[in-house]
């Protein structure tokens, strides 16, 4: 088992790794709308995705993974009207690949974010 860290994502905001990898699989922790100095971004669901999205490709990079190698995807809401928009926004980020997704509506979120995000991927695996 293999903790991930990254130096181009915020630090984690608790005791816990932002991703782990284990037997070539990889489980992200839920990221959050953060900048890289740990500035939340605007509270707007669309920059706020994207944010998220961001985030959590440079996690599966710096993991030896992509976006091309996600599995399984969890998305929690605070507002679950926001899911039209979400869905637009993940179609654009994952472009043709589509891998399962649970979408959950939740009354709150760390930092009071409108969204939050984690992933299970493969590593990449080079011939």
């Amino acid at each position: 088992m293999k903790f991930i860290q990254s130096d181009n994502l915020p630090q984690a905001i608790g005791p816990y790794s932002p991703a782990v990898k284990v037997n070539g699989m990889i489980y992200t922790s839920a990221q959050v709308p953060l900048t890289l100095d740990g500035t939340l971004v605007e509270n707007d669901i669309k920059t706020q995705t994207r944010q998220v999205l961001s985030n959590l490709r440079t996690l599966l990079e710096d993991s030896n993974s992509g976006m091309e190698n996600v599995v399984k995807v969890s998305v929690y809401l605070k507002n679950i009207d926001d899911f039209g928009i979400v869905n637009v926004l993940f179609a654009e980020a994952f472009n043709d690949h589509k891998p399962a997704r649970s979408t959950i509506s939740v009354k709150d979120l760390p930092l009071n974010s409108l969204i939050m995000v984690d992933c299970v991927a493969t590593e990449t695996v080079y011939h």
